[in-house]
């Protein structure tokens, strides 16, 4: 059986999770949450709570984003209508490009 090549990740996203990480553990003490309290809310165990702000990379995105929005950590610099707005523009870009990319066919050359 092969073995899986470990994954792994540029210096930028290991500080890209450790900062959100950092930051929804100090939101979650302002606000004198418990990590447990905060788990339940967001609907994850303690454990995953504790590993999102602990900067695990292996955390599931939507659970570290909805902690985020719970403990009010702004996600890309934006409000909600502007979030919004930049989707909506993604979505317009999108429907513009084609649905899948392939590289092109190369030619070959058997011209002697």
């Amino acid at each position: 059986m092969p073995r899986s090549i470990p994954r792994t990740y540029s210096r930028y996203s290991r500080d890209a999770v450790a900062l959100l990480g950092g930051l929804i553990r100090a939101a979650r003490k302002e606000r004198k949450l418990t990590a447990q309290e905060l788990a339940e809310r967001a609907g994850i165990s303690r454990g995953l709570l504790q590993r999102i702000e602990k900067g695990d990379l292996k955390c599931e995105i939507g659970a570290a984003f909805e902690v985020a929005t719970i403990v009010g950590v702004k996600l890309f610099d934006a409000d909600e209508t502007t979030l919004t707005r930049q989707l909506h523009h993604v979505d317009e870009k999108l429907a513009l490009l084609p649905k899948s990319v392939r590289k092109g066919t190369k030619v070959v050359d058997d011209d002697f």
